[in-house]
């Protein structure tokens, strides 16, 4: 990350060069001379503007989070009010997963062919149309089916915000932390207020209420920041090219290919279809977990907020220790010690303690998913992040960058529907009782896949 950064900054200094050239032949023709503090002006505009499409992105993040955690205390009221068994309301997951997997291929497409601010704009305006349908309790048909667009308008969303965002000139490591704490905020927040309408055997639907609502100002806030214009517009990087340069340009099938091409990609996309997987999979049945297997009351569904909780506070509070033993490493400690935990709420028996181990597990899940961005932006080869003596090469590893970052979170977010359908599916066969030990196998099988990636990073840097 800190090479492209200063491969970013690098070509903005020549940038600033170039545009302090022509205004020093404007003043010998005008005789007049700069003032300091129209380039100080500028400058701060340019901070603010970052900051609003920032905060802007936040909320998106934040509306994807409150989607994740609705589900969990809404699905026992579901299951009674349509009279389901595990396996039937655990389509709910599945067709969120076809929406998910048709938005993750369609972003990098998407954000080509109508650029990144209509690509934002649809997304939140699938969600939209799909919370409008779901207020009204329709048929379990019907609801599912808008599922499925809500998670296609969901991916898009989550890959083109945490794309921009690895992207950002100023502290993109520290942003995509924050970033993905809002997502905390907004899936601890969820339950809390679902947990209400879960309790109203009729008016549980109105909790989509306000999800659309959150939508339509997601919508109407990146229309306005964004002003459906594309990424290159937006990040301002390298507007002027020679005339050659246009020629050399990555075309689309070529960007697709070298994206696609990069075997360290796949492992970090994979390792992301197992983390979201958990959480996804933790916050959507923890509370079924704990009615039936702790005798919990109508109160469960407060857990799945201490487990986002947790997951937002660790994106935040353990930055200082990702620094220090090391962004890499971090990611072992912190899949040990959820492993732990996890066993903790598999063996023990006791309904304060396996919610306490829940919402510390969150804690040392949660900086998971902005370090695996952050390392994404490193796993660029070499050879690119270095040659920036044309603009037209930054603007491929920016390209590269975000459509890679895209593919990533589109695939995680996958994961986020298809385990927790396959962990309904075996708990219609063996009980909700599988959930701690799927969630063991599933850190135990993301642990290689993180191994695999930091071992193929290193190779090619060799």
């Amino acid at each position: 990350m800190e090479q492209f950064v200063a491969a970013v900054q690098e070509v903005q200094a020549e940038k600033h060069r170039d545009v302090s050239v022509v205004d020093e032949k404007a003043v010998q023709n005008d005789s007049t001379s700069p003032s300091p503090s129209a380039s100080i002006k500028t400058t701060a505009a340019e901070l603010r503007k970052e900051w609003i499409q920032f905060v802007t992105l936040c909320l998106c993040l934040f509306l994807a989070g409150w989607n994740d955690g609705t589900t969990g205390p809404l699905l026992p009221r579901i299951q009674e009010f349509y009279n389901l068994g595990y396996t039937a309301v655990s389509t709910l997951f599945l067709l969120q997963c076809i929406g998910f997997i048709i938005g993750a291929c369609a972003a990098l497409y998407l954000n080509d062919k109508i650029g990144f601010g209509k690509s934002l704009v649809l997304g939140a305006s699938c969600q939209i149309i799909a919370y409008i349908a779901q207020s009204t309790a329709p048929p379990f048909p019907v609801l599912v089916t808008f599922s499925a667009l809500n998670g296609f308008g969901l991916a898009i969303q989550d890959a083109q915000s945490t794309g921009y965002v690895a992207v950002m000139r100023h502290y993109p490591d520290r942003k995509m932390g924050a970033l993905h704490a809002v997502y905390g905020l907004g899936a601890l927040v969820s339950p809390l207020v679902a947990t209400q309408f879960a309790k109203l055997p009729h008016r549980w639907s109105f909790h989509y209420m306000i999800s659309c609502a959150l939508a339509v100002c997601a919508a109407i806030a990146t229309a306005c920041v964004f002003r459906f214009k594309r990424q290159e517009e937006l990040l301002d990087y390298g507007n002027r090219r020679d005339d050659g340069d246009e020629t050399e340009e990555v075309d689309g099938k070529n960007k697709y290919r070298q994206i696609f091409s990069m075997r360290v990609l796949h492992y970090l996309a994979f390792f992301m279809l197992l983390y979201v997987g958990i959480e996804l999979t933790m916050g959507g049945w923890i509370v079924t977990f704990m009615l039936r297997e702790r005798n919990g009351g109508s109160s469960s569904g407060y857990v799945a907020s201490g487990l986002y909780g947790g997951l937002m506070l660790g994106r935040v509070v353990l930055l200082p220790l990702n620094e220090k033993i090391g962004e890499q490493r971090a990611i072992f400690v912190y899949a040990a010690i959820a492993a732990a935990l996890d066993i903790v709420v598999w063996r023990v028996r006791d309904l304060v303690g396996d919610a306490v181990a829940a919402s510390i597990m969150g804690l040392f899940l949660g900086p998971m998913y902005p370090i695996v961005m952050n390392q994404a932006a490193t796993f660029i080869p070499r050879h690119l992040l270095t040659s920036a003596t044309v603009r037209v090469i930054l603007m491929r590893c920016i390209d590269m960058v975000q459509g890679s970052i895209g593919w990533i979170a589109g695939v995680g977010q996958v994961g986020s529907a298809a385990f927790p359908f396959i962990t309904g599916a075996l708990a219609s066969r063996f009980d909700i009782l599988v959930l701690p030990p799927l969630i063991l196998a599933m850190i135990g099988v993301m642990v290689v896949l993180w191994l695999l990636a930091v071992l193929e990073s290193r190779k090619k840097r060799v």
